[in-house]
């Protein structure tokens, strides 16, 4: 988008703040990886292996996590549901993963530490890894959509705004009624 997307404002608002209002309503630890700033009273945390990609930045959470189950959420994804991240965290699994349309979501997924052995030895090969790779590798949970839709899930919470076309669809829905997501 040629400017740093968490901070691109909807309905007046930061990207970034409504994940962060939404993750804290869930009850979690709010962290930003990847970032040598502090938006919005958001605690950062540089990635474990900068330009790595996501990877990296899981390893960071992960390791900063000390022991806890890591929700990551990518910042450009503001119609996460709180309801999503407590049924994702319910799950006992190393990785639980929504999945739509035959895709895993793994930026609106849950890792566990016992994750950690095959995300390092995925990042000490050289390149970097994609999370499907990382999921390959864990004992995964996969959550189907006839699940998700059991808690009210409507596949939002994991639509990035990845164009200027996502963020206007995104404001032409809020100035439509659609509804802000939760927690806010």
């Amino acid at each position: 988008m040629g400017r740093d997307k968490a901070l691109l404002e909807l309905a007046g608002r930061p990207i970034i703040g409504y994940v962060a209002a939404v993750l804290d309503a869930a009850g979690c630890e709010v962290v930003a990886v990847g970032r040598t700033d502090d938006p919005f009273a958001i605690r950062s945390i540089a990635d474990a292996e900068p330009g790595r990609g996501p990877a990296a930045g899981l390893l960071a959470a992960l390791r900063f996590g000390s022991g806890a189950a890591v929700v990551l959420v990518a910042a450009d994804q503001p119609f996460l549901r709180h309801r999503t991240v407590e049924e994702l965290l319910a799950i006992d699994a190393v990785a639980v993963v929504p999945t739509a349309e035959g895709i895993r979501q793994a930026t609106c997924a849950v890792y566990r530490p016992a994750a950690l052995p095959a995300l390092e030895r995925l990042l000490g090969g050289g390149s970097a890894p994609s999370l499907q790779d990382l999921l390959d590798e864990l004992e995964t949970c996969e959550v189907a959509e006839h699940r998700w839709r059991e808690w009210g899930e409507d596949g939002r919470s994991w639509i990035s705004l990845d164009t200027p076309e996502d963020l206007q669809r995104a404001i032409s829905q809020i100035d439509a009624g659609d509804r802000i997501p939760e927690g806010l």
